[in-house]
């Protein structure tokens, strides 16, 4: 049996940190006292790869909910703590009960380093003595059987991570820009399908292949996310299996804030550049010129491209073509700094 612990990273954001401490609370007990305990045990060759991954029978004992709140203030303590007293669930400290299998615990810690990074790697250094590590934003909430569905997929095919889908739920009713835009919509793939790279928002990790693998995030990352590109990356070319899973959903509560035009763009460009700076992150010195001059390639063609659309669209007033070429040229504009070394924005710096 398998110790699994749900990491919520959190940053001042108690009340929606008290909403998805408690969804995760109500499904780790569902795992731990319901039949989806016993994890589907994997069958033929999905078997055989999971004992040659070392795990003796893939159910779940013990459910650790872990909180880490990236303000040394501790802002999100009372809103944690609160959660646990309503769903009756102790509360385990650092120094005891983590370490005594059975049931379910939350445990509430505080990350004082700034930075994504740095409270994933936290993380990590929480849960050396467990097999399973689920990582949850503090803004989601889970779908019903999102975390049977994750901890089934890995039981039955032996793979090294598991992703699924976040679903946009917005505070209020977004222009017809933002929504013919997508900006909010992200693929999704038949469950089973292998990826190659996966985002840290609904995300399961075979802890014991990553001890091995040695993988770290890079908390040169951790202002501006791009972390767990990199990571679940790193993850790949070491040999792990990354596979989606569509049943295993969250909810991501989108505020009223973060649906301006400049907010959106903004990510856009963040999100492009940081793409680049993970593929120069991960190529050896000798290939970074390469990869540069590519970037400035493709980026200038994007600005053309999305300048053209968006001119376009806003001429035969059209909100999707208007949105989709504000995108693209956005994005080629994060492309384009970022082969020069800029144009990321610190969405986590504090």
């Amino acid at each position: 049996m398998n110790r699994l612990t749900i990491a919520i990273p959190t940053f001042r954001r108690p009340q929606d940190l008290k909403r998805a401490v408690s969804g995760v609370l109500e499904q780790a007990g569902e795992l731990v006292g319901g039949s989806s305990a016993e994890a589907r045990e994997p069958e033929g060759d999905a078997a055989g790869a999971a004992d040659t991954d070392g795990g003796a029978g893939r159910g779940v004992s013990d459910v650790e909910v872990l909180v880490i709140d990236n303000d040394a203030q501790g802002t999100g303590r009372e809103a944690a703590l609160a959660a646990a007293a309503d769903a009756g669930v102790p509360v385990r400290s650092s120094a005891e009960g983590a370490d005594e299998p059975g049931g379910v615990g939350l445990r509430y810690v505080v990350e004082e380093r700034p930075g994504v990074a740095a409270v994933r790697n936290r993380a990590l250094d929480e849960t050396g003595g467990r097999d399973l590590l689920v990582f949850i934003d503090d803004d989601e909430e889970p779908e019903p059987g999102w975390l049977a569905a994750l901890v089934g997929l890995w039981a039955s095919t032996g793979c090294q991570a598991v992703a699924g889908p976040v679903i946009p739920v917005y505070e209020v009713e977004p222009e017809a820009w933002v929504r013919q835009g997508e900006f909010f919509v992200r693929r999704t793939w038949p469950t089973g399908t292998v990826r190659p790279v996966a985002a840290s928002n609904c995300l399961l990790l075979d802890l014991g292949f990553v001890r091995r693998a040695g993988l770290r995030f890079d908390e040169a990352f951790g202002a501006t996310g791009g972390e767990d590109t990199l990571f679940t990356r790193r993850l790949s070319a070491a040999g792990g299996v990354i596979r989606w899973c569509d049943e295993a959903r969250v909810r991501d509560h989108v505020p009223a804030s973060r649906l301006t035009r400049p907010w959106i763009l903004r990510r856009q460009r963040s999100h492009a550049a940081t793409s680049v700076r993970v593929e120069l992150a991960l190529a050896g010195g000798g290939a970074q010129p390469a990869i540069r001059a590519r970037a400035a390639a493709g980026g200038l063609v994007r600005i053309v491209v999305g300048g053209l659309r968006t001119a376009g669209g806003t001429l035969i007033r059209s909100p999707q073509h208007a949105a989709k070429g504000a995108r693209l040229l956005a994005r080629g504009r994060g492309i384009l700094a970022a082969s020069v070394g800029g144009g990321v924005h610190r969405e986590y710096d504090h």
